[in-house]
C-alpha cells in the first residue's frame, strides 16, 4: 500500500505574490497640487527639497512610492515596479537578503 502521507522534516514555506501596499515607506504627501501632471493616470514625480525626485501615487492618494537621483530614473523604475506588481512578476526579479529578526533570547 503505497505511503500517502504528506508529513516531512522540511520546513513549509508559503507562497505569496508581492502587493504594492508592500513597497510603501509609509510617507503620505498632504498637499497635492491641482495642476499635477498625473502620468498613466497612477502618479506624479515632484522635485524634493534634497533635489532628489519622487514619484507620488494616486491610488492611495499621495503615497511616496519611489525616489531617486533623475526624473527619468524615476518614471522609468515607477513604471515597472507597477507594471510588475499588477502582472505578479515582481517576485521574479526580487529576493529578501536578510529579514532584519532576531531568534532566541535577547
Amino acid at each position: 500500500m503505497p505511503n500517502n502521507s504528506t508529513a516531512s522534516n522540511e520546513p513549509v514555506v508559503e507562497s505569496s505574490r508581492s502587493k504594492l501596499a508592500q513597497s510603501f515607506g509609509g510617507t503620505v504627501e498632504k498637499e497635492i497640487p491641482l495642476d499635477v501632471e498625473w502620468i498613466d493616470d497612477a502618479f506624479y514625480i515632484k522635485k524634493t527639497r534634497f533635489g532628489l525626485y519622487t514619484s507620488i501615487l494616486k491610488e492611495p492618494l499621495g503615497q511616496h512610492f519611489i525616489t531617486g537621483a533623475t526624473y527619468e530614473g524615476v518614471l522609468t523604475v515607477s513604471r515597472w515596479h507597477l507594471k510588475a506588481v499588477q502582472d505578479g512578476s515582481l517576485d521574479d526579479y526580487t529576493r529578501v537578503v536578510n529579514n532584519g529578526v532576531v531568534g532566541g533570547k535577547l
